[in-house]
């Protein structure tokens, strides 16, 4: 409930019953002060919690975007691509693909990542299942492969959904190097 003084503030959404009881000196009624106090003081699913998510968001956006100039790797970003008029918009659009390495030290895979999405959160199974990866696979098929960065780490990579292949994922950063279309390689730990 955004707004309790609209839906509870009158003493008209009080049951006849109880309205002697919940009706204050300022006309509004004592249910409306005590759940916008519950709003205001949730932690987790206010709107307050809301826009402190919204902001570190940013700001992690923010972070990659520097990342991403001080390494010289064109891109657009979310809002280049709103003014563009694009619908669907990842955090990072790169102007030209690059690849990383998703396998091991002794077993090196590349993958080609077309785009970025910026998560400033924890990947965990339930919340990348039925929110990431729906959002992620319509930038797949407008946009090809991608990757995803959860800057709070994930869950182990075999419990996360990789949309056939074309999702990467990787946590707390960059990978370490970044291949070129070139076949140069872009160390982002010196950045």
């Amino acid at each position: 409930m955004r707004d309790p003084w609209t839906v509870l503030g009158t003493i008209d959404a009080i049951a006849p019953k109880y309205r002697g009881s919940e009706r204050r000196d300022d006309g509004t009624t004592r249910l409306a002060r005590e759940v916008s106090i519950v709003i205001e003081k949730d932690p987790m699913y206010g709107p307050r919690h809301d826009a402190e998510r919204h902001r570190v968001g940013v700001e992690y956006e923010t972070i990659l975007e520097e990342v991403l100039q001080s390494l010289d790797i064109p891109f657009e970003s979310e809002n280049d691509l709103r003014q563009r008029g694009t619908s669907r918009t990842p955090d990072i659009l790169l102007s030209c693909p690059f690849a990383i390495n998703v396998g091991t030290e002794t077993d090196e895979r590349w993958k080609p990542v077309c785009w970025i999405d910026s998560k400033a959160l924890f990947g965990d199974v339930k919340t990348h299942k039925e929110s990431v990866i729906p959002q992620a696979e319509s930038y797949v098929h407008r946009f090809g492969p991608g990757l995803l960065l959860y800057w709070f780490g994930h869950a182990p990579l075999q419990l996360l959904d990789d949309a056939q292949g074309d999702i990467a994922i990787c946590g707390w950063d960059l990978p370490d190097q970044i291949l070129l279309p070139t076949g140069d390689f872009v160390n982002t730990s010196s950045s």
